[in-house]
């Protein structure tokens, strides 16, 4: 797969003029986004992993394979930054989500260790609310034992059916690992085919 850094963008309007379709990577600071985007695209430091926290602060674009594009957006809920920055990613974040035409699907980071947070849950209602198509991906399932995996992402879906009549797609994946890499790298491919 090939795989190449694009640029990172300060706001919306400053991301790369293309008609490829882009699959945005969002989740709470820490949940292994950049972990992720490099096991899915097989290169080690495609996307920078840092043990600081929050330490995305642009819209990142990586060119796929001369086709499409990862987005690493910047985590929400980080609480070590000041309002006004955070106020700030905020709005740069939900600027690209709803005015990004070439956005295909977000994936939505939640750390599978973790009971349902508030903060992930107001995220993905308000994506549903938005009408934005979205997918759950469950990271760090090699953190527990083999069988609790499942159980603990079923688990977490079922708090979703307080509001939501259609649950969203998810997927259980361990960057170390590489589970679930060819079950995104699928559904990504079948839903650029019916973009064509």
């Amino acid at each position: 797969m090939k795989a190449e850094y694009v640029i990172s963008s300060p706001t919306v309007g400053r991301c790369p003029h293309t008609d490829a379709p882009e699959y945005a990577f969002i989740g709470r600071s820490n949940v292994g986004k950049s972990s992720l985007i490099n096991m899915i695209t097989n290169h080690k430091n495609l996307a920078k992993t840092s043990a600081l926290p929050g330490k995305t602060l642009l819209i990142n674009h990586f060119r796929i394979d001369d086709t499409w594009y990862i987005v690493d957006l910047p985590g929400y809920g980080y609480a070590k930054r000041s309002k006004t920055q955070r106020d700030k990613l905020d709005q740069m974040i939900r600027s690209y989500i709803l005015g990004r035409e070439q956005l295909a699907c977000v994936f939505v980071l939640i750390d599978i260790r973790l009971e349902p947070q508030k903060i992930d849950r107001e995220f993905i209602d308000w994506l549903g609310q938005s009408g934005i198509p979205f997918v759950i991906i469950f990271t760090k399932a090699d953190k527990i034992t083999g069988g609790r995996a499942k159980g603990q992402a079923q688990h977490w879906m079922k708090s979703l059916e307080d509001t939501w009549e259609e649950l969203p797609p998810y997927f259980i994946s361990s960057s170390e690992r590489g589970t679930g890499r060819e079950e995104i790298l699928q559904f990504i491919a079948s839903t650029n085919e019916t973009l064509r």
